[in-house]
């Protein structure tokens, strides 16, 4: 059975198949082309690991560093980058066609504080009985919705009718 590959860089013995390195030492100096074993040798006196930065360079472009703390570092800015990055989601905002102003003015302060928190919006507007018959009274509705929200919102999916149903989506500008 085969070894399981390890995540990220090669370090001291774990760099196979390379006879010649370019080592670059702890103080960021170009220390030049030198045997891998030298290398590595040079890495044990000062007490460091040699690690390969570069290894589709020819040759490998190794620097002697404190493999742990580096490890630990990229965890820590993998661990950062995951903190700020925001996932968008996609709320959702149920109307009726004979929707009474009140209420329609609820639901637009609820899609206005979607959009300022970065998130998506699907407009469903949902037909009962023989409300099917009055889909032109629905689609007056979502185009309102999408005229009052131009400023703030582009239109991602067009007002589509799903069986008993009309879809919108918006996403914010």
């Amino acid at each position: 059975m085969p070894a399981p590959q390890k995540e990220g860089p090669r370090a001291n013995r774990d760099i196979r198949g390379v006879r010649e390195v370019q080592l670059i030492d702890e103080s960021g100096q170009n220390r030049g082309v030198m045997g891998f074993f030298d290398a590595l040798q040079l890495a044990e006196e000062v007490g460091l690991d040699l690690v390969e930065i570069a290894p589709n360079s020819s040759p490998p472009v190794c620097k002697l560093l404190d493999y742990g703390r580096y490890r630990f570092n990229e965890q820590k800015k993998q661990a950062e980058a995951r903190k700020r990055q925001k996932t968008v989601e996609v709320k959702e905002i149920k109307l009726r066609p004979g929707i009474d102003k009140h209420d329609y003015d609820v639901k637009m302060k609820a899609v206005q504080r979607f959009f300022e928190e970065g998130d998506k919006v699907k407009v469903t507007l949902r037909f009962r009985g023989r409300e099917m018959a009055h889909q032109d009274l629905g689609l007056r509705l979502l185009e309102r919705v999408k005229a009052e929200t131009q400023d703030v919102a582009k239109v991602e999916s067009e007002p589509q009718l799903e069986g008993r149903q009309m879809i919108m989506i918006l996403a914010p500008r």
